[in-house]
């Protein structure tokens, strides 16, 4: 299984990429939206992409948008893993296409949960 992990912060991609692998998952990172699609359109199709909200060039909203607009990537789960909890903010990624949402700050048990309720792992 590929993950994806996109944050502008490498602190946190690192400790994500760690809890994911740790799950079996083979792990790419991008910095920011802009990042990640320019890797997927090198070929790299993640199984399941876990994003930031808040980055630079693109936004984890937007790049969650571009995800879905693109009928060849409908089989990517996506999570955002971000600091804002307004609930109107997570209305509008569940809305755009996000299957979970996970405030910061997190457990490893959380990102297993979430991943194991999309079917990705068993936990």
């Amino acid at each position: 299984m590929r993950a994806l992990v996109i944050d502008d912060s490498r602190a946190m991609r690192s400790i994500l990429t760690r809890q994911l692998e740790a799950l079996g998952f083979d792990v790419a990172q991008a910095f920011d939206g802009r990042d990640a699609l320019d890797l997927i359109d090198t070929g790299y199709l993640p199984h399941v992409a876990l994003v930031d909200w808040n980055m630079p060039r693109m936004d984890g909203l937007t790049f969650i948008k571009a995800i879905r607009a693109r009928e060849s990537l409908n089989d990517v789960s996506l999570m955002m893993v971000t600091t804002e909890s307004e609930h109107g903010n997570i209305v509008r990624a569940l809305a755009a296409g996000a299957h979970e949402y996970v405030i910061k700050p997190f457990t490893s048990e959380v990102i297993a949960e979430k991943l194991a309720l999309l079917g990705l792992v068993k936990v």
